[in-house]
């Protein structure tokens, strides 16, 4: 009885060892170290990897600056109110904001920092880094590397065709619209909203060679130009392929095109293992709040500074308007299908109104954006490390009720 007692209470540690076997077998066992370690990410994930460093420029455009601490602060009133809160000092330390800059006109109202965070302070992009390497992409267009969005991604990745002869029909377009039909995980442990081991948003984000992944094992479910699919994966090959036609890293390319041109600050661009050298493209890029408005302001201004062409006009346009010609049901429910919408294109969110206008953001996990209304030559950005008491749409709110 006693043995039998014995086997009974030891069968779930040796299911579990058995378990993480198989997954270090499966995905490598840095794979579940991380997995184990680091559990749910958050912004302070990039201390925990190898970062390259991204250069800034040598003399950066300076907002000019004229507070108005009341006005911005009482756009959040009504989300204060929600969650239960009598201040902003207190809404902030609680939805744990780390940084909020208000701009209108290339001039600071507001530029506040909290929770032990500063302007000096690297801030964790999470899925805003998508937007960046889909300027990239523009970028190498207008280098004359890439021909064209509707190349067919094995034309720079070939090898995939020997494992799948369907990769030939997905377009760089189809990765950056989300629509390339890969296969992509997204179960959860039962009962709760941890990710399953096998979730392909953390497979990505702690495989310690993401280039072997994307080469080896993803996996096509779907025809490519069908349903959206938010998938991490089709942003990592939008990475690889920046990198075979550049013949540099992402980080390299990014600081040439982008970084020594018009940030302040350097950046850092965290990748999957010193021993693969591979950027974690959908979210590990790490800069200051106030270069993330600088790339707002970029595309605020349809891709120049100050009389220099940075990124062209069309790429900046097809990149953050929305493509009305995509049929509405190829999305989730939850983006609306009246004359006020969501709306997806390349690697960057949109918010259309019934007034015609819109606003676009670069978006990322747990409160990070760049929100630009065009209409009004505002920029917003938001930085955190929750979604309690902070939502996107909080700022598509406050541009509605903006004068």
């Amino acid at each position: 009885m006693k043995k039998a007692l014995i086997i009974i209470a030891s069968t779930p540690l040796v299911l579990l060892v058995l378990a993480l076997a198989v997954l270090s077998i499966k995905y490598s066992p840095v794979y579940v170290y991380r997995l184990i370690t680091q559990n749910v990410a958050d912004v302070y994930d990039y201390q925990l990897y190898e970062n390259r460093t991204i250069n800034g420029a040598d003399n950066a455009f300076e907002f000019v600056k004229s507070e108005n601490k009341n006005f911005v602060e009482n756009l959040f009133k009504e989300r204060i109110s929600q969650s239960g809160f009598k201040t902003f000092e207190e809404w902030a330390e609680k939805s744990q904001t780390t940084a909020l800059i208000f701009i209108r006109k290339d001039t600071v109202l507001y530029e506040g920092y909290f929770n032990g965070f500063n302007r000096d302070s690297y801030f964790h992009s999470q899925s805003m880094a998508k937007s960046f390497i889909s300027f990239l992409i523009g970028a190498a267009i207008d280098d004359g590397l890439i021909r064209s969005i509707n190349d067919p991604i094995t034309e720079y990745i070939p090898e995939l065709l020997q494992r799948d002869q369907r990769f030939g029909r997905i377009t760089i377009k189809h990765l950056l619209e989300m629509r390339s039909g890969l296969a992509y995980n997204t179960s959860f442990i039962p009962g709760t909203y941890i990710h399953a081991p096998w979730h392909d948003e953390a497979i990505g984000y702690y495989h310690p060679n993401v280039r072997k992944l994307l080469l080896k094992k993803v996996k096509i479910a779907g025809e490519p130009g069908g349903n959206f699919q938010y998938c991490n994966y089709n942003t990592s090959y939008l990475g690889l392929i920046i990198e075979r036609a550049t013949k540099l890293t992402v980080s390299e390319y990014l600081e040439e095109k982008l970084w020594s041109r018009i940030m302040e600050y350097d950046a850092l661009f965290s990748i999957d293992s010193k021993k693969s050298g591979f950027e974690y493209m959908p979210s590990r890029l790490i800069a200051r709040a106030i270069d993330y408005a600088r790339f707002g302001r970029l595309f605020l201004y349809e891709g120049s500074w100050n009389g220099d062409q940075i990124i062209s006009k069309n790429w900046v346009l097809e990149s953050t308007r929305e493509n009305k010609a995509i049929p509405r049901n190829i999305y989730p429910d939850w983006f609306g299908d009246s004359c006020k919408r969501v709306y997806y294109s390349y690697q960057w969110w949109g918010h259309s109104n019934c007034d015609s206008t819109f606003q676009f953001a670069a978006s990322g996990n747990l409160g990070q954006n760049i929100y630009v209304i065009p209409n009004k030559e505002i920029i917003i950005v938001h930085c955190g490390n929750s979604l309690e008491h902070y939502s996107d749409f909080d700022l598509w709110h406050i541009a509605d009720n903006l004068n």
